[in-house]
């Protein structure tokens, strides 16, 4: 059995400004500022290789650099064993089918990311317009993952059309970022609930607000849920363990759907080897082979990778 893990989750940041230029993702928006710190390829190569992380998904860092995805590309390129990129491209361009199916002929790409860069405009057009709908045909087709973010003020909506579209492509693996429930909301989701004067409170143990968000998911297989820092951050904060979550989350949707990821280059509250610890902590109450499937082994199955370790029960 694997003691490695799968990071299904890092951003990139390059020190280089003038290669790779912060962008927003339309013209109308204000160009992002530059981050105080950077995650450069060599960097988190250097980490995965100090915390036994075998694989890094290199997911795009869109509030950087937009619909640009070069620089983890060009990273992917570099170091082709174990950067796997997930792009983001516009969802409402009739030319990002054909250009992501010559991305992942050409350019090694693993996996589409879809995002709504206007979350606070409450419709499904990102996701589910006729230009979007045929992405998720292109990724069926290709069988690559398909990962999408749900903000917390769309899982009403959001969440069943998802279960409709699973249902569209039974055989197209689909993974929701950040778990896709309460313990998902970012740190910025908070605080506008918080400025709104609302008062933010996680469900409790033993549900943690499953049964209402992600439940409709239970009999849908090829729907996965992500667990990273921004989980772990919540988790923290609401003094509830990690690893009643986890065991919770095995129990209701089984051992071969949960994956990790360390949300690197975005959630910069801890380290990379507090992130390891902590996922390693986060499967404390999981059997062995449960813990290989989580931080290992289902990410390697569903990316297709060739070093992927199958968990013996």
């Amino acid at each position: 059995m694997s003691a490695n893990l799968l990071d299904t989750h890092a951003h990139l940041i390059a020190d280089d400004w003038e290669t790779y230029r912060a962008r927003p993702f339309t013209p109308d928006l204000p160009v992002p500022e530059r981050p105080a710190f950077t995650v450069t390829a060599e960097a988190l190569l250097a980490l995965m290789d100090l915390h036994g992380v075998d694989h890094a998904c290199l997911v795009q860092r869109g509030h950087v650099y937009g619909y640009d995805n070069s620089y983890i590309l060009d990273s992917a390129r570099r170091f082709p064993g174990r950067f796997h990129p997930i792009v983001i491209l516009d969802t409402q361009d009739p030319a990002t089918p054909d250009t992501y199916r010559r991305m992942v002929r050409n350019d090694g790409v693993a996996g589409f990311r879809m995002a709504n860069s206007r979350p606070w405009i409450l419709d499904t057009g990102w996701m589910s317009s006729p230009t979007a709908m045929k992405i998720w045909q292109a990724c069926a087709e290709l069988g690559t993952p398909m990962t999408i973010i749900v903000f917390d003020n769309q899982l009403s909506y959001v969440l069943p059309l998802i279960k409709l579209i699973a249902g569209k492509f039974p055989e197209l693996a689909i993974i929701l970022d950040h778990g896709a429930m309460p313990y998902g909301m970012s740190q910025y989701e908070v605080a506008l609930r918080e400025q709104a004067g609302e008062t933010v409170t996680m469900p409790p143990p033993p549900d943690y607000g499953i049964e209402g968000t992600i439940a409709i998911f239970a009999d849908v297989p090829n729907v996965y849920f992500k667990i990273t820092e921004i989980n772990m951050e919540r988790l923290v904060k609401a003094g509830v363990p990690a690893a009643g979550l986890i065991r919770r989350m095995v129990d209701v949707f089984g051992p071969d759907r949960l994956v990790w990821g360390s949300d690197v280059g975005q959630s910069m509250l801890w380290d990379y080897a507090t992130k390891v610890a902590m996922a390693r902590e986060a499967a404390g109450e999981l059997s062995e082979v449960e813990s290989c499937k989580f931080l290992h082994d289902n990410a390697a199955r569903i990316y297709r990778l060739d070093s992927v370790t199958t968990a013996a029960a």
